[in-house]
């Protein structure tokens, strides 16, 4: 039932939540849980010579950004207003059905190009180590000509290098446009997956090992498990492959012909992820092998053990079964040492058996 309640939460993780049925395309309603008390509004804007930042803003205080010649990372935390999603919408000319997809924080990974902005979704994953699975939260970015607009469920990601890299000016980051920006906040997205991979890989090690030296019911219940979120994470990876490969032969203006050749190390990199992914199920269901191996081999040692004890009681008990008849006429029930010798020739029956067992090394 455990078993069953984990790979339930692992699915769920990528699973839409149902929507009223019959309303209009382009309806925005949240769809997913709250998981801020309010959103929260923040920006970077810069250029080569110039750094801002602001925290904790309005969204009025963002709409100066729009007509800006530097390049402006709007970024907000919270998706559950709907109501501040749709003016920022309005404000910035998205399309309705962007901000649908936006607010279904169970969306699949896509790539969708608009006639001035184009939507990226992605997913940013977290391992938890104690309870050893993969916790996802839906990224959303829209690129317009110098805006970069990301929408997340709650604060902290992957991109502090990012913010890092902006606020050291180190890199060509600042001396790019928004496409190279939105490059690199995938591409810190796509790198946060081998990190977690490596996580996985050093916890399949120690399945192997465990399973190894002591297999129980409860690692092959923990093997399930593992199998189970490297099958969520595949359906992470595999649209992300696609979307990465849009974003490279897409047609669109926003991306410069200079930003093609990072995205095409981008998608050397999702490649890379999934290719991990798949050899990392492999290795899970050779797991389940091992362990049959194991109990098969714990039994065998176990029979082996009892065979031996066996085989050597069969000729004492054979020894015991002649001195236990009640015939008369036996000399040595009434000879004074033939309790004695009895006994020592049980024991060497039984030692001679051992050195003959251990010499043929079958112990």
């Amino acid at each position: 039932m455990k078993l069953f309640t984990q790979i339930q939460t692992v699915t769920s993780l990528f699973r839409s939540p149902p929507k009223k049925i019959g309303l209009p395309p382009g309806s925005l309603i949240h769809v997913g849980e709250q998981k801020v008390e309010r959103p929260i509004l923040s920006y970077i804007d810069y250029s080569e010579d110039k750094y801002e930042v602001n925290k904790d803003i309005l969204l009025a205080e963002c709409l100066p950004l729009r007509e800006s010649s530097t390049v402006s990372w709007i970024n907000m935390d919270g998706l559950h207003d709907v109501e501040l999603l749709d003016a920022f919408g309005k404000a910035f000319d998205l399309h309705p059905l962007a901000l649908e997809d936006v607010l279904n924080t169970g969306h699949p990974p896509k790539f969708e190009e608009f006639d001035d902005s184009a939507l990226i979704i992605t997913k940013m994953l977290y391992f938890d180590e104690e309870q050893s699975r993969i916790d996802a939260e839906q990224i959303s970015l829209f690129l317009t000509r110098n805006n970069v607009l990301s929408f997340q469920e709650r604060p902290g990601d992957v991109f502090d290098g990012v913010r890092e890299r902006l606020r050291r000016k180190s890199g060509r980051i600042r001396q790019r446009g928004a496409d190279y920006l939105v490059y690199t906040l995938v591409d810190s997205v796509v790198d946060s997956y081998f990190h977690i991979l490596e996580k996985i890989g050093d916890r399949i090690d120690q399945l192997e090992a465990e399973l190894i030296t002591q297999p129980s019911p409860e690692l092959l219940q923990q093997v399930h498990q593992m199998k189970g979120q490297l099958i969520f994470l595949r359906k992470t990876i595999w649209p992300m492959r696609e979307q990465v490969a849009a974003l490279l032969h897409g047609e669109s203006s926003l991306f410069a012909e200079s930003t093609n050749i990072f995205l095409r190390d981008l998608y050397d990199h999702t490649i890379q992820v999934l290719d991990t992914v798949e050899s990392f199920r492999e290795t899970a269901s050779g797991l389940v092998d091992l362990y049959m191996s194991s109990v098969s081999q714990k039994t065998n040692e176990i029979m082996q053990v009892l065979t031996i004890m066996a085989s050597i009681f069969i000729p004492l008990t054979f020894i015991a079964g002649i001195y236990g008849m009640n015939f008369e006429l036996m000399p040595e029930l009434k000879w004074r040492y033939g309790y004695p010798m009895v006994w020592g020739l049980m024991l060497l029956c039984g030692v001679g058996m051992l050195w003959y067992f251990k010499r043929k090394k079958w112990f």
